[in-house]
């Protein structure tokens, strides 16, 4: 136990817990940087292959007639293009037949003609109606084959069965290309977009990667899993990808910049983020932050922290139960600028001369979010202090300088740079360039 007394500390008003440097090696504790690095989204979704709805064929008769003979088929078995499936008796092509052989005796072109597109209509296939100009006799039974090649689904045709004008006789899924339907939790929708590339492995092909693109998001989501199905589409060379095996993509991202600290960092209370951020003379406060994607080791922080700050990275839940214990309130997001590179903690203490001798840094940029006192910008560099181009939060003075603007508008604004922090003197909507 460690007494505690009521003048304690008095002597300073820097916030945060002191740690002596002999103290902070007892501990064991690593500081880390803030810092842009590329952060890639890659996500690991687990999904199943389908047929490709679309390579779908269906037979039909066109005309009634009777089945003479089936190709001993049955569904489930995989037939090529063109592959025949049965033969048909079609009686009402005989006389519409004889009538077109009779026509073309009498050597009337555009008699001959009609009656010829009399036989297309009635559903004879061309190299029917040639065999039938050949032979110079009616040909009434007609083979029904395959239009693609695929896996036969249904097949409801047996020999001796009478068949109607325009029914079903099979249902052919063609197996070129296949579906892999993926469950993303809905955690994750928001990182999937149309296009994306995806590479897919299969215990059945161990070693073996097969590339494709999110083809699809479907609308609904999985009530019983909270999972949004997408639909990515492969390439199935020599048919080995079958409908029902298991696969596990991964859903490649763009690798873009952002602030990040390693994970550890990151103390998650269920309420909120929290970092402990280092400080001058062996101070620590602790911070509150706005975290978004992680990736390996490292977390993207969107908001609470600047390019250069130093958080503690191991040692920091001790830090942070001692200030809790000494009822020190974490900084909130208002005070600190959201991701993006800023000045580092070094140019932050650096003091600035009076506003009133300078003039407003003027700089243009997208409003990202507005409070009662404070403006989030993605501004453009402002090459007068070397800044890059970032997204800051700024203070309103005054207020009512952001009335009428609104989340998405670009603006034109003015500021000064404050012991406290920068702060927006003008600020107008402008018109998006295109």
């Amino acid at each position: 136990m460690v007494p505690r007394y009521a003048d304690e500390g008095a002597g300073t008003s820097a916030p945060g817990v002191a740690v002596d440097p002999r103290g902070a090696q007892t501990l064991g504790m690593r500081l880390a940087r803030a810092e842009m690095t590329s952060l890639a989204s890659g996500l690991t979704i687990p999904g199943s292959i389908e047929f490709n709805q679309r390579d779908l064929a269906i037979v039909q008769t066109r005309t009634a007639g009777f089945v003479q003979r089936v190709y001993g088929h049955a569904p489930g078995d995989i037939v090529a293009a063109g592959a025949p499936i049965a033969d048909l008796f079609n009686p009402d092509w005989a006389s519409a037949q004889t009538e077109y052989l009779a026509v073309r005796r009498i050597g009337d072109p555009r008699l001959t003609a009609a009656a010829r597109s009399r036989l297309t209509l009635l559903g004879m296939s061309q190299s029917l109606i040639a065999a039938v100009e050949h032979g110079g006799k009616a040909q009434t039974t007609s083979t029904v084959r395959a239009p693609i090649g695929g896996v036969i689904q249904t097949l409801d045709v047996r020999a001796g069965m009478s068949l109607a004008a325009g029914q079903s006789l099979a249902q052919i899924s063609g197996l070129a290309t296949v579906w892999l339907t993926l469950s993303a939790p809905e955690t994750q929708a928001g990182q999937i977009r149309i296009g994306q590339s995806v590479s897919a492995q299969l215990p059945a092909f161990p070693g073996e990667t097969f590339s494709g693109r999110v083809s699809a998001i479907l609308p609904a989501t999985q009530a019983d899993s909270r999972t949004l199905q997408v639909r990515v589409e492969l390439a199935n060379r020599g048919g080995r990808l079958r409908p029902g095996m298991f696969a596990t993509a991964s859903v490649g991202g763009e690798a873009a910049p952002v602030l990040a600290v390693p994970t550890e960092a990151v103390i998650r209370t269920g309420r909120r983020d929290l970092v402990m951020l280092a400080q001058a003379g062996g101070r620590y406060q602790p911070a509150e932050v706005r975290v978004g994607r992680q990736a390996g080791d490292r977390t993207e922080i969107l908001a609470g922290l600047s390019a250069g700050d130093q958080v503690v990275a191991s040692g920091q839940f001790l830090l942070d139960s001692e200030a809790s214990l000494a009822g020190l309130e974490p900084r909130p997001l208002t005070n600190q600028a959201a991701t993006a590179p800023a000045m580092g903690a070094a140019a932050s203490m650096m003091k600035l001369a009076p506003t009133a001798a300078k003039p407003l840094l003027q700089a243009k940029g997208r409003v990202e979010e507005i409070t009662a006192d404070t403006i989030t910008l993605s501004h453009g560099p402002v090459p007068a202090i070397g800044w890059p181009a970032m997204t800051m939060t700024f203070k309103l003075d005054p207020p009512s300088l952001a009335r009428g603007l609104k989340a998405g508008d670009q603006a034109a604004f003015g500021f000064e740079q404050r012991p406290d922090g920068p702060a927006v003197r003008s600020l107008h909507r402008v018109e998006a360039s295109r």
